[in-house]
């Protein structure tokens, strides 16, 4: 199962990525295996967090979402993060010519998937959104998910190790514009009315 052999990669990576590469996963076993499952994660945990914990920032009481916003904020997130990963897939398969090379989108896919996986986990950090705690943690997966991909693209893609530290990095680059592209979308969706309703206390 997919599932399993992303944790293989979480652990020990290089006895892992021939094996997942062997494997030819479908785009649809990335998402029946793993993806509708981590990607909802984060959206869970954060609709659970902010209409029951809620967050502050300073000192100041808690703030909360009323159930039916932040039920359709977590929708749409939910959405997002499925579509996002994707969508970095399609651009990995684009790219790849450039440095050489010759791997079909389903590749691509599970290299995505593999890499998004410790920033998809960190989404538990939303059952208890204090900014510190969220963004500490965030910034940890972070760091791992580009260890991930900086040692998974040369044996999923199966390149020399410094052409794939250039197709890593362009895809990093790739990866923080969608995920500001993300960020900014929301004020398009707050004008559409998908907008935060808060609670006080």
């Amino acid at each position: 199962m997919l599932l399993h052999q992303i944790s293989g990669v979480m652990f020990h990576q290089q006895s892992i990525w021939k094996t997942i590469r062997e494997r030819n996963y479908t785009i649809l076993e990335c998402y029946t295996h793993a993806l509708i499952w981590l990607c909802a994660i984060a959206p869970v945990s954060f609709f659970i967090g902010t209409t029951q914990v809620g967050w502050s920032i300073g000192m100041g009481d808690a703030v909360r979402l009323t159930t039916s916003s932040a039920l359709m904020i977590a929708i749409v997130f939910y959405i997002a993060l499925l579509v996002g990963v994707a969508f970095i897939a399609h651009v990995i398969h684009w790219m790849e010519k450039t440095y050489g090379a010759d791997s079909d989108l389903e590749h691509c896919m599970v290299l995505a998937t593999c890499t998004a996986t410790p920033l998809l986990l960190a989404g538990i950090t939303g059952l208890w959104p204090m900014l510190w705690f969220v963004v500490g943690v965030g910034l940890l997966a972070l760091a791992y998910t580009v260890y991930i991909l900086y040692s998974g693209v040369p044996e999923l893609m199966n390149i020399p190790v410094d052409r794939g530290f250039m197709f890593s990095t362009s895809i990093l680059t790739v990866g923080m514009v969608v995920l500001v592209s993300m960020l900014a979308s929301t004020v398009v969706l707050w004008d559409l009315g998908i907008a935060p309703s808060f609670i006080s206390g």
